[in-house]
């Protein structure tokens, strides 16, 4: 069996995680099988030390591109590809061997972005209908996707396989540094803090977070110890969201709250460890990797009580109405406060970060190749 992965989003958040974690199980546990990587030489750093049935297919084309759709279906057709398997929802136009999708939310499609014209959202849902018509097997990663899917766009559900993300190993295997203190000096933080970490888009609900942030703190002024918190954003640049900044000025927390931007992975580790709690309010998630990243520091969460995040955290979180500004400030404080919820949550939350696995989820993933290299392909 030849089985080509797209590779190219090997060094994103999210489908980097999935994609990185998922062809390394495999370069550990499957040598009958030929894997061809689409890429470039500089992804394939992504990745531990490969075997001889992992090589690489040159495409410089970016994902989703006019050259995509053109070039990848002659590469695959050279090569004499059986399954391809795209990790994201956008797969070419044209694909003549068995198609694997994974689809990890549907934020793209659903929610146009920010500048987008009808004509580019009603070409994006042109492709997106397409890929999941023509896909062989979708893989959701959690129920609550595949329900979105099979609803959204009438996917029949029985050609939706759940197969859940996991922690990334680097989380794992990787010591914390040892210049943590250092670390955080260098970033002028020295007081409490509580932490957001992620990309910065409507869903993520962050105008609401820094509002109910400033009821918390106004709560805790008195406070010994959480009188200088502050509230800390670590992801995508926050220079183009005027929306996040109008929210800090109308809260009156200029000071109180930092945006860091993108941080190294070893630096993230020293945030999420000394963060006195995670705060997540989505308002709606494929899975939400960076609760359980937390959640493997040690740091007790608070996520949203709607779209996976319920199925995904269950009671390892605490959850909360991401719509009601005073509950997630009643959850921010009890967080901080409560002694016994925060035990619960830290204790529950390292018990979860074990329940999910790139092994069992990579195992499952390779069983779907299988199936559907033995049944005729999809032709639509």
């Amino acid at each position: 069996m030849r089985v080509a992965i797209d590779i190219r989003r090997a060094g994103n958040f999210g489908y980097g995680t999935y994609v990185r974690n998922i062809v390394n199980q495999f370069a550990r546990t499957d040598s009958g099988t030929e894997y061809l990587l689409i890429g470039q030489q500089h992804h394939l750093q992504q990745f531990d030390p490969l075997p001889d049935n992992f090589k690489l297919l040159e495409c410089t084309a970016e994902p989703g591109s006019f050259h995509t759709h053109m070039y990848l279906p002659f590469l695959l057709r050279q090569h004499d590809v059986d399954i391809l398997h795209v990790p994201w929802l956008y797969a070419p136009a044209i694909v003549l061997s068995r198609l694997v999708i994974t689809v990890h939310d549907l934020t793209d499609v659903l929610a146009p972005l920010v500048g987008d014209t009808p004509l580019v959202q009603t070409g994006r849902i042109f492709f997106a209908r397409r890929a999941l018509n023509r896909a062989d097997r979708i893989l959701a990663v959690s129920h609550s996707s595949k329900r979105e899917l099979a609803r959204a766009f009438d996917v029949p559900e029985e050609k939706i396989e759940v197969i859940y993300n996991a922690l990334d190993e680097r989380f794992l295997r990787e010591p914390m540094p040892a210049d943590a203190d250092r670390i955080l000096e260098r970033h002028a933080v020295t007081d409490p803090f509580v932490l957001y970490a992620g990309n910065i888009k409507p869903q993520k609900n962050l105008p609401r977070l820094i509002e109910a942030f400033a009821v918390a703190k106004a709560d805790l002024r008195d406070h010994p110890e959480y009188s200088r918190l502050k509230l800390l954003l670590i992801g995508d640049s926050a220079e183009e969201h005027s929306d996040l900044r109008r929210a800090v000025l109308r809260s009156r927390l200029e000071g109180e709250v930092r945006f860091l931007g993108f941080v190294p992975h070893e630096v993230m580790r020293v945030f999420y460890s000394r963060a006195r709690a995670f705060l997540f309010p989505s308002l709606y998630e494929g899975f939400g990797l960076p609760p359980l990243e937390a959640m493997a520091h040690g740091t007790p969460v608070l996520t949203s009580s709607v779209s996976s995040l319920p199925e995904v955290f269950a009671d390892a979180a605490l959850l909360v109405n991401p719509e009601n500004i005073f509950e997630i400030a009643r959850g921010i404080r009890q967080i901080l406060t409560e002694d016994v919820t925060r035990e619960a949550l830290v204790r529950r939350g390292h018990d979860l970060v074990q329940k999910y696995s790139w092994e069992h989820s990579a195992g499952q993933v390779r069983e779907v190749y299988r199936s559907v290299f033995a049944s005729p392909p999809a032709r639509k």
